[in-house]
């Protein structure tokens, strides 16, 4: 394949802050003017995939690293007065519409579908949520795909509990498939052939009482996705996608809060979101 097609997609892995990489990627993108019709996102994946739709270069990297070192909105303190270590007020409230003003009319006005997925808390699936218009749902919907289990809240959208897309779906590739998109663009936040080699545990009964098939797929959460990183990694030998994903290893976790690193993993990204374009646009 020398130059995507119309319907080709475009994948977005999530991570929490492992997500800067895609931050660049998506800046290079966007150098370029690669754009695509279809985009599906998780977690970081969808905040970073926000300022892409919007058409905003450098919103996203901003927001990873200036505003994390200025505004200091993870800690632990947050955590425990917020119930997210996350600060979601800064995160959903003023970053968006004070500190890094997110371009709603462009965003809304872009025909290319977006969806960002989340967890369904009562059923244990996935869901893939799209909304241009209405922004208290747009930041809702955002805000679940993003809440990691145990240190975010549940965020209710359209009155149903939900959390981090990424305990059911860290890469819906399958999902764009079945929306009709045959080949897909990846972007990963894990260096080819990273396996988890945590343990899957059976989540007792007093943690999310209310949710027993969320507890199930959190039991399950670890397996999951070494076999979605199975499956990519063959459909990237059989020609079925194209991935881009970091080429070191990996110095920055979910949380990570250092400045340094987050630069040197968004400037990988913006270097191999450049080689992607140059090779493919």
């Amino acid at each position: 394949m020398d130059r995507l097609e119309r319907n080709t997609g475009l994948v977005l892995e999530g991570g929490g802050m492992r997500g800067v990489f895609t931050s660049g990627v998506l800046d290079a993108m966007m150098k370029h003017e690669c754009y695509f019709n279809y985009v599906v996102a998780v977690s970081a994946g969808a905040c970073n995939g926000m300022s892409y739709i919007s058409r905003q270069p450098r919103r996203a990297r901003y927001s990873n690293i200036d505003a994390l070192e200025k505004y200091g909105y993870i800690s632990l303190k947050s955590l425990l007065t917020k119930g997210s270590i996350f600060d979601p007020n800064i995160l959903y409230e003023r970053l968006p519409n004070e500190i890094a003003p997110f371009d709603y009319d462009t965003y809304g006005s872009n025909p290319a579908t977006f969806e960002m997925v989340c967890t369904n808390c009562l059923t244990g699936r996935a869901e893939y949520l799209t909304e241009k218009h209405d922004r208290r749902r747009m930041m809702d919907i955002v805000k679940a795909s993003s809440s990691l289990p145990y240190v975010s809240q549940i965020t209710m959208v359209d009155g149903t509990p939900m959390l981090d897309g990424g305990i059911i779906d860290s890469i819906p590739v399958v999902r764009a498939i079945e929306t009709g998109h045959p080949f897909n663009v990846v972007v990963m936040t894990r260096n080819l052939g990273y396996r988890s080699q945590e343990h899957d545990v059976k989540i007792p009964r007093m943690v999310y009482k209310r949710y027993p098939r969320l507890r199930v797929a959190l039991s399950h959460r670890v397996e999951a996705y070494n076999q979605q990183l199975d499956m990519v990694e063959r459909m990237e030998q059989w020609g079925e996608v194209v991935v881009i994903r970091p080429q070191r290893p990996m110095e920055v976790d979910r949380i990570c809060r250092d400045p340094k690193k987050l630069e040197r993993l968004y400037e990988e990204g913006f270097e191999e979101g450049e080689k992607f374009c140059r090779a493919y646009k």
